[in-house]
């Protein structure tokens, strides 16, 4: 992570729609940048259909996993934190894959950062979004943001999703988070309007910014061994 005006830099990359799998490989790179090189990353991406369980997945049977996969998604058992969520088209996801040291932060405030850069992306566009007694960001009694993250030797993966337009429907056949009797949302449906990921990341890299008192570098560089789907995210 490199310093502009005492500040800590991360390095932004729109990855585009991906699979899962796809996307576990982009981080697994990216968390062995961060290690040897000290490249500090957001990795902003939406991903195909899938259903992801975090490490506490045992409840989620072969069975289970199979009347998932028919409905036309991915199923993919995972080491982040939390239990059984949905991934799709019209989602933001952020995959920050940082050092906790260099950023001066515990694992619970990073996690609480997260939190507070998707409430900050909310209000920007006029939604009140908020915490509970449960990791995400919610508007009430639905969630509009779902968060699990992953932290080895200091450096985190996974991260957080935003539903801006998302076909809330896939939430039906599971019960997200574990929560039984809560909700979930989308900016479109709380503000009766469609609003996209493209529309959304700016707002949310300044919110990011803001709570963790970083900036973002949107620079051409190229680094070894970087995909062709790899692209800094230019403005």
């Amino acid at each position: 992570m490199s310093c502009s005006a005492g500040r800590p830099t991360l390095r932004v990359l729109r990855l585009g729609l991906l699979s899962y799998s796809e996307a576990l490989q982009a981080q697994a790179r990216s968390v062995r940048l961060c290690a040897e090189r000290g490249e500090d990353r957001l990795l902003l991406l939406e991903h195909r259909p899938v259903y992801t369980v975090g490490i506490r997945q045992s409840r989620y049977t072969g069975e289970e996993e199979a009347r998932l996969r028919a409905l036309g998604a991915d199923f993919q058992r995972t080491d982040r934190g939390g239990l059984i969520t949905f991934h799709g088209p019209g989602q933001l996801v952020c995959y920050p894959v940082l050092s906790l040291r260099r950023l001066h932060r515990t694992l619970r405030r990073y996690v609480c950062g997260l939190e507070g850069a998707a409430i900050g992306l909310c209000r920007r566009l006029g939604v009140e979004g908020g915490r509970s007694g449960d990791t995400g960001v919610w508007v009430g009694e639905r969630k509009i943001c779902a968060i699990g993250v992953h932290c080895s030797h200091h450096i985190t993966s996974h991260g957080l999703a935003l539903n801006c337009n998302t076909d809330l429907t896939w939430f039906n056949h599971i019960v997200p988070c574990g929560l039984e009797g809560k909700g979930v949302t989308s900016l479109s449906t709380e503000l009766g309007r469609v609003v996209t990921v493209e529309e959304v990341i700016p707002s949310f890299l300044e919110a990011f910014q803001e709570e963790f008192h970083c900036t973002v570098d949107f620079s051409n560089k190229e680094t070894e061994e970087q995909p062709q789907n790899e692209r800094v995210l230019n403005e």
